[in-house]
């Protein structure tokens, strides 16, 4: 038995269609309300919530790999409630920013729970994506009502990371025991600036979407009530700090573990073209 937390995020939600479409069962996906999740045909939707580990136990009851995301709740008493319950090998998205920006908080906080898990008894895979591709859907209400994108550090690149890279890395690493023990960086195959995300999503979308550069402090009055204050402040302090070249490099991880290229932020522009529209 596998189950998938975050199951209807960017991430969860693209692993569970990866795992069900290899005929990979039992599958179960936690949602905090099992009614209204819309999961693959022979999935079964769990509820549970991450922020109260002890409504975990049915989720948990029978699991041998685990998919995690944290930050969701209080990730030790998680992690005690899977070993308790059984769980045999976790799977951990952490962050690059952990080998990259160590200082950050978010990266300390990070590392904070990869010590846990490998302290905890069970057998373990981390990974540590980029920037993730789907941080572009914070600018669609911008590019739905006024064609504009206003941004930050609007030329700095990285390389952005498709989730469904993510997802297609962790699905091997759940099964496949060959993995376990192992830390894997995560990005896309080529440095993408903000700038030319945007013109990616005007291609998608077949109209124009301008950028206008604006300073600090109001990228961060902008991205605060999308993301709070603290990962805000990680996100500017990672794009306009004093960026070295470790953040930029390009890693063929995903080709190694899974067999196949990681995807480009620009088929990830024409996969999510609907979002802004």
């Amino acid at each position: 038995m596998i189950l998938v937390t975050g199951a209807t995020g960017n991430i969860g939600s693209a692993l569970l269609e990866q795992l069900h479409a290899r005929g990979i069962a039992p599958l179960r996906g936690l949602t905090r309300d099992a009614a209204r999740a819309s999961f693959p045909v022979g999935v079964e939707a769990v509820e549970g919530d991450l922020s109260r580990p002890a409504s975990l136990k049915p989720a948990l009851e029978g699991v041998r790999s685990l998919f995690l995301v944290p930050g969701m709740g209080p990730d030790a008493e998680v992690l005690a409630a899977a070993r308790q319950a059984g769980v045999e090998h976790v799977v951990l998205v952490s962050s690059i920013t952990v080998q990259t920006h160590p200082h950050l908080p978010a990266a300390r906080e990070n590392l904070a729970v990869e010590r846990l898990l490998r302290e905890s008894g069970m057998s373990w895979t981390i990974l540590r994506p980029t920037q993730f591709a789907s941080n572009a859907l914070w600018w669609a209400d911008s590019i739905r009502e006024h064609g504009t994108v206003h941004l930050p550090y609007e030329d700095v690149g990285l390389p952005t990371v498709h989730p469904a890279d993510i997802a297609a890395v962790a699905r091997v690493a759940l099964t496949d025991p060959g993995h376990r023990g192992r830390t894997y960086a995560l990005t896309g195959p080529e440095p993408v600036t903000a700038r030319q995300q945007v013109e990616a999503v005007s291609a998608a979308l077949g109209r124009e979407v301008a950028v206008v550069g604006i300073g600090r402090e109001e990228a961060r009055r902008r991205l605060a009530p999308l993301m709070g204050d603290r990962l805000a402040d990680a996100l500017l302090d990672l794009l306009g700090g004093d960026v070295n070249d470790e953040p930029l490099k390009v890693r063929d991880t995903v080709r190694q573990v899974t067999g196949s290229p990681a995807r480009t932020f620009r088929q990830w522009a024409v996969e999510n073209a609907a979002a802004f529209r």
